[in-house]
C-alpha cells in the first residue's frame, strides 16, 4: 500500500457491521462486513470491529499514525460528548463507544454519530445530494428515520433528537400508538409497516375491488407500490395518502431549515419516481410561499451511505 493518510468508516447495525477503508480524499479502497455479535448484550461488538480494522491495517501494511481517524454510526441517539444513553437494537445502555474503540485502536481519533444522521451525511456528500452543503434525508424503511446536514455537518441537536423525522406529528385522531409512545407520527403512515397498515384500513372501509385483497394479511409494502404503479385504484389511493403526509413533513422541514435538497432513501424509496412525484406534488401544495426551495431527490448510495457518512466525519 502506498504510504499516505487513510481513514475507516463503520456503520454498525443490528445484524451486521459494514466497514470501509478510504483515502484521505474520500476514495473508497475496500468495503466489507462482519456479523454483529448479539451475545451477552453485544459486549463483543466494539472489540470485533477493532479486530477487523486491525486486520485490514496489517494487510495494507499501515500503522496508527497513517490514520486520520475512524468514523462510526450507531443505531441510537448520540450526545455531543459521544455518550450513548441507549441503543435499543443492541441492548446498549450508558456507553461511550467511540472512546472504547479509540482505546482498542491505540488512540486513533474516533467520531461517533447516529446511523441515520451519518447516512444523511454520506448521501449529501457522495450520493443523491452530492455536493450539497445543506441537506435533509428521510429514510423510509421498517421505521422512518432521517438526518439534517447544515454547512456539511450533522445537526444532532442538544439532546440527540435532531433528524428524528419519523416522529414528527402529522395526523390527528390516530388510534394506534407509535413505538415512541406518541400518536399520529409520520412513521405510523410512511414506513413500510405503516403503509401496510394504511392499505389494510383502505380495504376495510371500501368495497372497491383491488388486487391487494388477494394477498390478505400477507400484503407487503412492495406489492402495494407495484399495484399502485400498475393502476390499482385502491393501492394508488394508499400511496397517495402516504405521499400527502410525507409532503406535509417535507414542507414543514423546508420552512424550518430550508435545505438545498431533500433525499428520500430506505427500502420504500425503491418505488422511485412513482412515489417521488406524489411527494413533490404535496410538497409544492404545502409550500406555496416560494418556488425557490429545496429539490426532492432519491438516495443513490444504498447500503454504502453509512460508511461514506461515517468517514466524512473524520476527513
Amino acid at each position: 500500500m502506498k504510504k499516505g493518510k487513510y481513514a475507516f468508516g463503520v456503520d454498525l447495525g443490528g445484524t451486521s457491521v459494514k466497514l470501509g477503508f478510504f483515502t484521505s480524499e474520500g476514495e473508497l479502497i475496500r468495503k466489507w462486513e462482519i456479523p454483529t455479535d448479539r451475545t451477552d448484550d453485544c459486549v463483543n461488538v466494539i472489540p470485533d470491529i477493532a479486530r477487523s480494522l486491525r486486520g485490514e491495517m496489517e494487510k495494507e501494511e499501515i500503522r496508527e499514525d497513517d490514520l486520520i481517524g475512524i468514523g462510526m454510526g450507531v443505531p441510537g441517539p448520540v450526545q455531543p460528548d459521544g455518550y450513548v444513553e441507549v441503543c435499543v437494537n443492541l441492548h446498549w445502555h450508558d456507553l461511550y463507544p467511540a472512546r472504547q474503540l479509540s482505546d482498542l485502536m491505540g488512540g486513533v481519533p474516533v467520531e461517533l454519530g447516529n446511523d441515520a444522521n451519518v447516512a444523511a451525511l454520506g448521501e449529501a456528500w457522495k450520493g443523491g445530494g452530492e455536493g450539497a452543503e445543506d441537506a435533509v434525508m428521510v429514510t423510509l424503511g421498517t421505521g422512518v428515520g432521517g438526518g439534517v446536514i447544515h454547512h456539511g455537518k450533522i445537526v444532532a441537536g442538544r439532546h440527540g433528537l435532531g433528524g428524528e423525522i419519523g416522529h414528527i406529528h402529522v395526523r390527528d385522531g390516530e388510534p394506534e400508538q407509535c413505538n415512541c409512545g406518541g400518536y399520529g407520527c409520520l412513521e405510523q403512515v410512511a414506513s413500510a409497516t405503516g403503509i401496510v397498515r394504511e392499505a389494510k384500513r383502505m380495504m376495510q372501509k371500501s368495497t372497491e375491488p383491488s388486487g391487494m385483497r388477494e394477498y390478505g394479511d400477507q400484503i407487503s409494502c412492495r406489492t402495494i407500490c407495484d399495484l399502485g404503479k400498475s393502476g390499482d385504484a385502491l393501492a394508488d389511493e394508499t400511496i397517495e395518502t402516504v405521499a400527502r403526509y410525507l409532503g406535509l413533513a417535507v414542507s414543514t422541514i423546508a420552512l424550518t431549515v430550508d435545505p438545498d435538497v431533500f433525499i428520500i432513501g430506505g427500502g420504500v424509496s425503491r418505488a422511485g419516481d412513482y412515489l417521488l412525484d406524489k411527494i413533490r406534488k404535496y410538497y409544492d401544495s404545502f409550500t406555496p410561499i416560494s418556488k425557490n426551495r429545496g429539490r426532492v431527490v432519491l438516495a443513490s448510495l444504498g447500503n454504502d451511505a453509512g460508511i461514506y457518512g461515517a468517514v466524512k466525519m473524520v476527513l
